[in-house]
C-alpha cells in the first residue's frame, strides 16, 4: 500500500487526543540584595514541591549572596536579571506580569521598599512589582534599626495604604550581624505558606472550621504522662487547607512542634478534658458558632486514675506496679448527639490496625453510632509520622477504595466534602 492509499484509508473525522495536563499556577520570585537571599533557594524547593512552576527573578546584587545557578538548577528555569535581555521578546517586565499568578519578593531590602514606596521601576524586580496586578507578597529582610527607622517605616505604611502589598514578616530573631530584633526574614516555610494561601481557589469564604489536631497528653506526675504517636501533622494541613481556601479556622491541637498556619487562630491544650473544654467553647453550647468541626485529633482513650503532685519514685525488685485508669470522655460521640439538623458538618477519624475489612466495618459502626457525617479511616501504619496518607472515605453510602496521597492533598479532598455538605445544608 502506498503512502497516498494509508491516509485515505484512515478512518474520518477528528483524531481523539488526550486531556490537556491542568496549567501548573506560576509564580515570580524575586531576590533582592540581602544576606537573606540564600534562603530563597528554600523557598523555590518548598513552592516546587508544592506543584508551583517558579520563575526566578534576581537584582543584580542578590547574586552576591546566592548563585543563579542554585536557582535555576531547583526551579527549572532561566534565572531573569535585566528588563533588557535580547533573547526575552517585548517588555520582559510586561510579559512576566501577564503570565505569573503572583509575585513574592523575598527577600526585600530597606532599599527595594523604599524604590517600591516611590513607584520607582529601575529594574526588573521593581518594574515587575509596579506593573503587576496580580497578588504581591514582600517578605523584608534586614537589620532591626533600618526596620525601625522612621524613613522605613513611611514607606511600609505608604505601600500599606496603597493595598498592594501583602507583607510577609519581618519576625523577631538574629541577623547577620549578631544583633537580634524586629527586622529577621520570615521562614521560608511561613512564607511558602503564605502563597499558597495566596493562590488557593476561595471556595470556603467565611466558612467557620474548627479542627482538632495532634495526641493529647494525660499526665501521671510532674515528669511522667501517657500519650500516643500522633504529629498533628494531618491536622494542620487541614487547618492550612482550610485556611487558604477562605476559611475561619480555629485550630485546637495538643503537644505538638509545628508552626501555625496563617490566618489560623490557634488554640494549644495538654489533655483530652482541656481538649474538650476548647473545643466547646469554640462551638458554642448550642454548636452554632461553628459550620464544621473535623476531629482528625488522636485523643487519649484513658487518663491515670491519680495524677501525683510529685515523681512517684521507683520500686526496688521486679514487683508489678498497677497503674489505675479512667475512661475519658468521647468528644466526637458527644458531640454527635448533640447535633440538631446534624449541623455543623462533622468529620471523624478512625485509625485501627487490623485489615482493611474491619477498618472499614468499624469505621462503618463509628459513623453510624455516633452520627458523623464522614469517617476517614486509615492504619495506624499509613497515618502516624508519614508523608503520605493511605485512607479511605467512609459515609452512609458506603466505603470509598482507599487512596494514597499528601497529607495536603487529602486535607483538600475532605475539605471538598465538607463544602459540599455544608452548601446542602
Amino acid at each position: 500500500m502506498t503512502m497516498e492509499e494509508r491516509t485515505l484509508a484512515r478512518p474520518m473525522g477528528p483524531m481523539p487526543t488526550a486531556p490537556a495536563p491542568a496549567r501548573k499556577r506560576v509564580v515570580a520570585l524575586c531576590v533582592t540584595g540581602s544576606i537573606a537571599a540564600y534562603k530563597a533557594a528554600e523557598i523555590a524547593r518548598g513552592l516546587v514541591n508544592a506543584g508551583l512552576r517558579v520563575l526566578p527573578v534576581m537584582t543584580s546584587h542578590a547574586s552576591e549572596f546566592l548563585g543563579p545557578a542554585t536557582l535555576s538548577g531547583i526551579t527549572g528555569e532561566k534565572v531573569l536579571r535585566d528588563m533588557w535581555d535580547p533573547g526575552f521578546p517585548g517588555e520582559m517586565h510586561v510579559a512576566l506580569a501577564r503570565d505569573v499568578d503572583c509575585v513574592v519578593i523575598a527577600p526585600a531590602t530597606a532599599d527595594t521598599i523604599a524604590r517600591m514606596a516611590a513607584g520607582r521601576a529601575d529594574d526588573l524586580v521593581t518594574a515587575l512589582a509596579l506593573v503587576s496586578d496580580k497578588p504581591l507578597l514582600v517578605a523584608p529582610a534586614m537589620h532591626p534599626t533600618m526596620w525601625a527607622n522612621p524613613a522605613t517605616k513611611r514607606n511600609v505604611a505608604q505601600l500599606s495604604a496603597d493595598g498592594r502589598v501583602e507583607w510577609i514578616g519581618p519576625v523577631e530573631g538574629p541577623v547577620a550581624s549578631g544583633d537580634v530584633g524586629l527586622g529577621r526574614m520570615a521562614e521560608p516555610q511561613a512564607i511558602v505558606d503564605t502563597v499558597l494561601v495566596a493562590l488557593a481557589p476561595k471556595d470556603l469564604v467565611g466558612v467557620r472550621v474548627v479542627i482538632t489536631a495532634g495526641p493529647t497528653v494525660e499526665d501521671l506526675d510532674p515528669v511522667r504522662f501517657m500519650s500516643n504517636r500522633s504529629t498533628g501533622k494531618m491536622g494542620f494541613a487541614l487547618a492550612r487547607r482550610a485556611a487558604s481556601r477562605g476559611a475561619i479556622v480555629t485550630l485546637i491541637t495538643g503537644p505538638v512542634n509545628l508552626p501555625t498556619p496563617p490566618r489560623t487562630r490557634r488554640v494549644d491544650v495538654r489533655s483530652a478534658i482541656a481538649m474538650r473544654g476548647a473545643l466547646w467553647q469554640a462551638l458554642g453550647p448550642d454548636l452554632s458558632n461553628a459550620d464544621a468541626l473535623i476531629m482528625s485529633a488522636a485523643v487519649s482513650d484513658y487518663r491515670p486514675a491519680e495524677e501525683h503532685a510529685t515523681k512517684q519514685k521507683k520500686r526496688g525488685g521486679d514487683q508489678l506496679i498497677d497503674l489505675e485508669l479512667v475512661q475519658n470522655p468521647d468528644l466526637l460521640a458527644e458531640i454527635g448527639q448533640a447535633r440538631v439538623s446534624r449541623k455543623p458538618v462533622l468529620v471523624g477519624f478512625a485509625v485501627e490496625t487490623d485489615t482493611d475489612e474491619r477498618v472499614a466495618a468499624y469505621a462503618q459502626s463509628k459513623l453510624e453510632q455516633k452520627r458523623v457525617d464522614l469517617v476517614v479511616a486509615n492504619h495506624a501504619k499509613d497515618a502516624f509520622g508519614k508523608v503520605d496518607n493511605r485512607a479511605s472515605f467512609v459515609t452512609a453510602g458506603g466505603v470509598e477504595p482507599p487512596l494514597v496521597m499528601s497529607k495536603d492533598d487529602l486535607a483538600d479532598r475532605i475539605l471538598d466534602r465538607v463544602r459540599d455538605l455544608h452548601g446542602r445544608r
